[in-house]
């Protein structure tokens, strides 16, 4: 098997993994609710924790964290460590993570809900993770003062994923890694932040609705 082949065929595997759609089956399971008919409509752990209280927005967390992790965790390690022949030259990191890139399309266009689906701010979380924890970490004590300040989750996702961009390109900096990283990381934040657009209009409309931390608001 050539790289390239097993490349398109992990590709394709984790598009699919990634259209698992975990808020709506859960929804469906645990409380024989479609999640898509309240609140934003989203898929996601926010809209979960609105309409199903906060069990069940974590159990939605944690599976579409895992759904990235898992990949990046595969890609990055496991599969160059069971094909040892097929990886003796040195792969791009942005090639290396283009079955990320896949499985949070995936979450965002599921071919199981027509090509609808989440924002895939959970499923990019998962992948940086793995791929880039320190700069992660540092994006999630801004996200969470943010969503601390404001209570509006969107505006919370919209500049974490710009402070990620900054905080991978100085640790990339920092250690003279390959720049492929922080354009991957540019990639992933243009995709969450066109996702958020209607989020964004109702921002800058002061439409946008907050965070109930009973979880029991409405989206």
């Amino acid at each position: 098997m050539t790289f390239p082949l097993l490349w398109l065929i992990v590709c394709a595997a984790s598009y699919l993994l990634g259209s698992v759609p975990f808020g709506y089956l859960l929804g469906r399971l645990l409380h024989r609710k479609d999640i898509r008919s309240g609140g934003s409509g989203n898929i996601g752990a926010t809209n979960a924790l609105r309409q199903f209280g906060a069990g069940t927005g974590v159990l939605v967390l944690l599976f579409d964290l895992l759904k990235g992790f898992c990949v990046a965790w595969l890609c990055l390690r496991v599969i160059p460590a069971c094909f040892p022949a097929l990886f003796d030259s040195p792969i791009d990191p942005f090639v290396a993570l283009l079955p990320a890139l896949m499985v949070i399309l995936g979450h965002m266009y599921s071919i199981f809900l027509g090509g609808k689906g989440g924002k895939g701010v959970a499923t990019a979380a998962g992948v940086f993770i793995y791929a880039a924890p320190v700069p992660l970490f540092a994006t999630l004590i801004f996200f969470v003062l943010i969503v601390a300040l404001t209570r509006y989750v969107s505006l919370a996702s919209v500049t974490g994923v710009l402070f990620l961009c900054l905080a991978q390109f100085f640790w990339n900096w920092y250690h003279s890694g390959a720049p492929s990283i922080p354009w991957f990381t540019m990639v992933v934040a243009a995709l969450i932040i066109y996702k958020h657009q209607e989020n964004i209009l109702r921002l800058l409309e002061k439409r946008e609705n907050k965070l109930d931390f009973s979880g029991k608001g409405k989206s």
